[in-house]
């Protein structure tokens, strides 16, 4: 996708997937299914996890404490421990104190699970006016991480790729510590393409007088 669909996709996800806000009201059950899957779409793009990694993902593979999160069922086999950044923890705090199974993103079927929300993908799809997979936020993860120039060491741990062959990798030891800062890069600038947070923090500043020094210069103090 390019720059312009990806900023106006995730802008899209983060307001949800009912294209009328006031209906709402109206419709109790399906806002909070709909908070559900924007919640699901935010942590695969923020995360860059597979579809049901995240499906299947429950409560307690979440460590508030630590601030992570776990995937024990994956495709390689290799159980997968991701640092929460600010935004994902404050989003599933809030998901964690409305819990209604050991599911953090429960479905109405007899999985307990959300399923892939493809009706819900298509309203996102007609407001935003841009075509994706499940697997396309995956994709962008990867690409937004690759132009914030994450080292390809740290990408693929974040996509738990691997690295069987790479003889240099098998002397890097990366710990999930090591993974929160690059993780908080891409989720800062997703945000900001989301709109969620500004570009940049405007700091006002203002010229204050001090009690003079031996050279009694004035000095710039930041507020």
């Amino acid at each position: 996708m390019a720059r312009k669909e990806v900023q106006k996709l995730l802008g899209q996800i983060a307001i949800g997937m009912e294209p009328v806000a006031e209906k709402r009201a109206e419709k109790m059950r399906e806002v909070t299914l709909n908070e559900v899957l924007r919640d699901y779409l935010l942590l695969l793009i923020l995360c860059g996890l597979r579809r049901q990694e995240a499906a299947q993902l429950k409560w307690q593979h979440i460590d508030f404490s630590a601030k992570t999160l776990t995937v024990i069922d994956t495709k390689n086999h290799n159980s997968h421990t991701l640092p929460l950044t600010d935004y994902l923890y404050e989003l599933l705090t809030s998901r964690y104190q409305n819990r209604i199974n050991e599911y953090v993103f429960p479905g109405t079927g007899a999985a307990g699970h959300i399923i892939e929300p493809r009706q819900q993908m298509a309203n996102v799809t007609k407001v935003s006016g841009v075509a994706f997979t499940v697997h396309d936020l995956r994709r962008t993860f990867t690409t937004i991480a690759e132009g914030l120039d994450i080292s390809a060491y740290a990408l693929k741990r974040l996509m738990n790729h691997k690295m069987n062959n790479d003889v240099t990798a098998g002397y890097i030891m990366t710990d999930v510590e090591r993974l929160r800062k690059p993780m908080q890069l891409i989720s800062n600038y997703m945000l900001k393409c989301m709109g969620v947070v500004q570009s940049a923090d405007v700091i006002a500043l203002q010229r204050t007088e001090h009690t003079p020094s031996l050279q009694g210069d004035k000095t710039w103090q930041s507020l």
